[in-house]
């Protein structure tokens, strides 16, 4: 059979990974330098706003402010609640406070606090003392609580009706009062304090008669987010439970507002995204940040690190005669170190993730370390075993058994330092991710280098 349908147009603005094509890109800023400013906007119209977003970023930094000023309306509310923190925190600081205030005032309150907590407390300020008093009030009170915090990434916005009304009064409620939330997915039903008693479905109040009570269609068992609750362990609640929103409340049980998936989604991938950078020491590893901020975020850890390599390194001097006379096993120190050091990577990878995500508890903390324990045995047997019989013919047998016992010894104390080290911290209060790194490679370090050179002067002498 012959396929007669139209072929599907070529998309001339993404790349096949929805990325913003860099021909289109070059397009749209070539029109606004030469002041086509009309077919800039045409260009831009039809994009949503993520991609806006993304255009804003991509443009080069001495582009952006003629990019802005030509798109005007067209980078609105939702564009900036896209954009990437640090490129929105160098825009918005080149605004008039005024403006700042009116974008701001258009956001969802978790999008305003997240554009205004990245400022100087003088520019927030400025900003805060121009805008309408509820918008401020509200702004004023989410930067009280914690950063990230449910307080800080919750909304106000959303519908809640008292426990004894029935169906066609909520809907009727909604329909009539203008200044309700645009978007929701649940009604929250609340006591006489503003207490949340349970919640419905759109869909279930949609297909009841009016005449029915909502308290005998609410679901009274729901999730109460506390409103100082870190976004992490508000995400793990809406991965564990498959929640579309949330209702957050304060220390008496208020309803205060509400948190939704998509703000979830946002903050499941900057935590992962975190966690990876914080153990490899890269700051936050965004490419937009600052220079001198990225600077200050890493130096620290290379200053770390290099507290370490100079312990690795007195003890190898301390076997300075047994390299002196046995040339080759400073040939073969790298290897036991970067095989103990990756042994250790890999446990503290799969820890750290484990403790964030609350698959690691007191509960099955022993059954990890011995986990951990046998598949480093496990590891540790195969690779000595092959570069053992590896060194042995190509070297020397003695080497080659004095290098296999080494490595099995390494790698099995890199494999319980991976678990180790992350479960101690993490049982003192401190953050697993921040730390963790450059304690075990101090361990895998210094005791492949002990190990190897201890075995070879007690072996090979």
């Amino acid at each position: 059979m012959n396929d007669t349908s139209p072929p599907l147009e070529e998309d001339l603005v993404h790349d096949a990974e929805d990325r913003l094509r860099p021909d289109f890109v070059k397009e749209v800023l070539d029109d606004v330098r030469e002041g086509r400013l009309e077919e800039a906007c045409s260009l831009v119209a039809e994009l949503h706003p993520a991609d806006r977003a993304d255009l804003v970023e991509l443009a080069p930094e001495a582009d952006r402010a003629d990019l802005i000023a030509a798109l005007g309306s067209l980078l609105d509310a939702d564009v900036y609640a896209e954009m990437n923190e640090h490129v929105r925190e160098l825009v918005v600081e080149e605004m008039e406070p005024e403006q700042a205030a009116e974008l701001t005032g258009d956001m969802e309150t978790d999008d305003a606090v997240a554009l205004l907590e990245d400022l100087d407390d003088d520019d927030q300020r400025a900003i805060l003392d121009v805008m309408e008093p509820d918008d401020r009030a509200a702004i004023e009170e989410a930067l009280s609580y914690p950063e990230e915090s449910a307080g800080r990434i919750m909304q106000r916005d959303l519908i809640a009706v008292p426990e004894h009304w029935n169906v066609g009064q909520v809907i009727d409620y909604m329909r009539s009062d203008e200044e309700l939330a645009d978007d929701f997915w649940e009604v929250f039903v609340v006591g006489p304090l503003h207490h949340p008693v349970g919640t419905t479905k759109l869909s279930t109040l949609l297909r009841t008669k009016r005449e029915v009570p909502i308290a005998d269609i609410m679901q009274e068992e729901q999730t109460l987010i506390p409103v100082d609750m870190d976004q992490e362990e508000v995400a793990l609640k809406f991965q564990k439970y498959a929640l579309i929103s949330a209702a957050v409340v304060d220390p008496s049980g208020r309803l205060v507002g509400m948190i939704t998936v998509d703000d979830i989604v946002h903050i499941i991938q900057e935590e992962a995204g975190e966690d990876a950078l914080l153990l490899s020491g890269a700051g936050e590893g965004d490419i937009n940040e600052p220079v001198r901020e990225a600077y200050s975020g890493r130096i620290r850890w290379l200053i770390a690190n290099l507290g370490t390599a100079l312990l690795a390194t007195f003890v190898i001097a301390q076997f300075e005669d047994t390299i002196a006379r046995l040339a080759i096993l400073a040939a073969l120190m790298p290897i036991v170190a970067a095989l103990g050091g990756n042994a250790g990577t890999q446990a503290l990878a799969v820890t750290v993730r484990a403790l964030a995500t609350n698959q690691l508890t007191g509960t099955n903390r022993a059954r990890a370390i011995r986990r951990e324990f046998f598949v480093a045995l496990l590891n540790g047997v195969t690779i000595a075993i092959i570069l053992g019989i590896g060194v042995a013919i190509f070297l020397d047998p003695m080497i080659g058994v004095v290098i296999g016992a080494a490595i099995l010894f390494n790698i099995l104390v890199a494999g319980l330092a991976g678990v180790l080290v992350p479960v101690i911290l993490d049982r003192f209060g401190a953050d697993p991710a921040v730390a963790s790194s450059v304690f075990v490679t101090t361990v895998t370090d210094t005791m492949g280098f002990l190990a190897f050179l201890g075995l070879a002067s007690a072996v090979l002498l």
